[in-house]
């Protein structure tokens, strides 16, 4: 029967090499376990081939570390699986249980006593060719600068890599679970930190650790999609967001209010000059707006977040201004943090409402206080003082930035729980998640979207993602194309990026064309922050930027006729786990070229997307899958898959097509689209005669 799992214990003695291994007596080779099932394309194997190495199972102390590598005490068959049982050398009694689930495993393993065990390592024989994604939102490890450079080589796989599953800033996306090629996933269920170790150090060995008094293993075998389906289930599942969401987004990263707008035309609005610029701009340009959101600064105080009281110097009549954004079909998003300052923050240190050993930034002007929201106390007066008010007035959605960014990742502190920050690092996003969630919903029901830009196992249950602080080069597109696509396999199913990048020391306009085509295939459109302006007031030449605003149009306009689908592919992501963005060899596997063309995916189960990133690009070589038939949504000719094809590629065309047969619109539709986009874009709307045909709230 297909899928039913086996194991195997095997048992060996060898003689180590005294040369070798430095020691004068027999050694017993670590134990080797093998889990078999018809969905591995070969046995998984727990061992280490070489006397050098420990063992296939270790924990580790302040004393060292001790491996499981002798013959156990007891060996017993339970439940269908088995428990063994050693007496290590530092007098502990440990154990490792194997218990089949179906067609999966649970691998556990405990010490006792375990009041000072630091954390447990695994060890997995691998492939020379196999390929390894999951873990992180990430395009490398480390300082994300890093992801910018020209010359990186890394994608998708990671195999080569080493990662710690610690969340840090900004592209904040973790989950402990990866894919193998293999026909397997781990999740491992802890929010400790760990390492996993893709063969670097050893060629042929994945190495897997995390803190932690014991360690709990899932292991799921099948094809890669079914593989993803299960932990994104496990994890969330994910949640299912209002059909708003799935419109186009704008922002600025600041908003200022100014006397004139753009062009000079003197501000009589009531409300913030830029967000009426944006929304009369927009309107008058045909570009489709869904959702409207405010970053920081808005509130009064030195940062503009002092006790969300809003800034009415910079938001005058800031409720009228939602109302009047609402009465247009523009729902209302806002920024918050996991701190309070002002009056708040003073508050919050009175009752001892903040969390433990949080890191200070010297920049700050005024303090600002990381809650605590392992305390329930804590967590209701955040929501009643702060949140409430905000919510009642229009406030649908949140953008919940930093929960990464000043959390203690110390042994040395306990939040209010008991636990130490160290083990809630990790887990502190999804308790801001959920408490912001919480209120949210109370207020609004499921009219809600909380959008944070980190998030860790749980997270996926109450947010939709952002894809943090990307850089702005060609290189920062390709991090977020990297980003959205892992994002989607580790079970974060509904996310967008800030469209042009967000470290824009000079928009480059030509990756942000791109970039506007690549949004417009995620599951969230989002533009901005756009150096704080529209495309119709750029800094360089054209400073009206036609061909920019005729892409916006164009691609919020596919964007905005794929809502309906784009919802429905949520649903299914939230009944199956199967994400909305999906590499090929999600659902390829059996095709090397799956594999290797990264940037070609699929959105939902009918539309191939193949992202552009590169400067320069006048044509595209992409991998259409076999066993389906292609049509091109540009030209409406039909291609059999099962080739690499090259397509034209200008600046304002991203390579689409719809599988024969699907009921999606193409042919020569987009074309026109583009064509009308254009004769809108050259010209300039009238904002004085907007501005005085407006309806403002009063």
């Amino acid at each position: 029967m297909r899928g039913i799992s086996r194991w195997t214990v095997v048992l060996a003695a060898v003689v180590a090499v005294a040369a070798e291994i430095g020691v004068g007596q027999d050694v017993l080779f670590p134990l080797t376990l093998k889990l078999e099932s018809e969905n591995l394309q070969r046995p998984l194997v727990f061992l280490d081939r070489s006397p050098r190495a420990g063992g296939s199972f270790w924990y580790r102390t302040a004393g060292g570390t001790f491996y499981l590598n002798s013959s156990p005490a007891e060996l017993a068959q339970i439940a269908g699986g088995f428990e063994g049982t050693w007496r290590t050398s530092d007098g502990r009694t440990a154990s490792a249980t194997v218990t089949p689930v179906g067609e999966d495993f649970v691998l556990e393993l405990s010490a006792q006593p375990d009041h000072d065990v630091l954390g447990w390592g695994i060890a997995v024989q691998a492939a020379s060719d196999e390929f390894f994604t999951g873990a992180f939102e990430r395009t490398v490890d480390g300082d994300q600068r890093e992801s910018w450079r020209e010359a990186i080589t890394e994608a998708m796989d990671l195999h080569g890599q080493r990662i710690d599953v610690l969340i840090r800033p900004t592209l904040s996306l973790y989950a402990p679970f990866f894919l193998s090629s293999a026909g397997y996933g781990m999740f491992f269920d802890t929010t400790w930190p760990g390492v996993y170790d893709f063969c670097h150090t050893t060629d042929d060995q994945v190495t897997l650790y995390h803190e932690g008094p014991s360690l709990r293993v899932e292991i799921y075998t099948g094809d890669p999609a079914s593989v993803v389906q299960k932990h994104s289930l496990r994890a969330g599942p994910p949640v299912l967001p209002p059909k708003w969401v799935f419109r186009p987004w704008r922002w600025r990263d600041e908003h200022r209010h100014l006397t004139t707008y753009y062009d000079g035309t003197p501000v009589t609005a009531p409300y913030n000059s830029e967000v009426v610029e944006d929304v009369l701009m927009m309107e008058a340009l045909d570009i489709p707006l869904g959702v409207y959101w405010v970053d920081r600064p808005w509130a009064v105080g030195p940062m503009g977040y002092d006790d969300f009281q809003w800034d009415p110097e910079r938001f005058p009549a800031a409720v009228q201004m939602i109302e009047w954004l609402n009465s247009r079909g523009v729902e209302f998003a806002l920024w918050i943090a996991p701190w309070v300052m002002g009056d708040m923050a003073n508050m919050a240190l009175r009752q001892g409402y903040t969390l433990a050993g949080q890191k200070k930034r010297v920049q700050d002007v005024t303090p600002r206080v990381l809650l605590d929201f392992t305390n329930p106390e804590a967590v209701k007066w955040w929501q009643e003082v702060g949140l409430r008010p905000i919510l009642e007035s229009g406030v649908k959605a949140f953008k919940m930035d930093r929960a990464e960014e000043l959390v203690p990742d110390s042994r040395e502190f306990q939040a209010f729980d008991g636990r130490t920050t160290r083990e809630i690092h990790n887990e502190y996003p999804v308790q801001y998640v959920r408490a912001a969630w919480e209120i949210a919903h109370e207020v609004h029901g499921d009219d809600i979207a909380m959008m944070p830009r980190a998030a860790f196992t749980g997270s996926s249950r109450y947010g939709v993602f952002w894809g943090g602080d990307i850089g702005s080069p060609a290189e920062g597109l390709r991090a977020a194309i990297i980003a959205g696509l892992r994002s989607a396999v580790i079970g974060y199913p509904i996310w967008g990026s800030d469209t042009g990048g967000y470290w824009q020391a000079e928009l480059d306009r030509e990756v942000t064309a791109r970039w506007l085509a690549f949004s417009a295939f995620c599951p969230i459109m989002e533009v901005g922050p756009t150096e704080n302006r529209g495309f119709w007031d750029m800094k360089r030449d054209p400073h009206y930027d036609t061909e920019l605003i005729a892409i916006w149009r164009l691609y919020s306009i596919i964007h905005e006729r794929l809502g309906e689908y784009s919802h429905q592919q949520a649903v299914t992501a939230h009944n199956t786990g199967m994400p909305i963005m999906r590499p090929l060899f999600l659902v390829y596997p059996d095709q090397p070229e799956a594999w290797r063309d990264w940037q070609t995916y699929l959105y939902g189960p009918d539309i191939l997307v193949s992202a552009i990133w590169r400067k320069g690009t006048t044509e595209h070589t992409l991998y259409l899958p076999s066993g389906e038939r292609w049509i091109d949504a540009w030209t409406g000719q039909t291609h059999d898959g099962g080739r690499s094809l090259t397509v034209p590629a200008p600046l304002y065309k991203i390579p689409l097509f719809v599988r024969e047969g699907a009921e999606i619109h193409y042919g020569t539709l987009l074309e026109k689209v583009w064509v009308e986009s254009l004769k809108i874009a050259r010209n300039p709307p009238d904002l004085e005669a907007l501005q005085e045909s407006a309806r403002w709230t009063p």
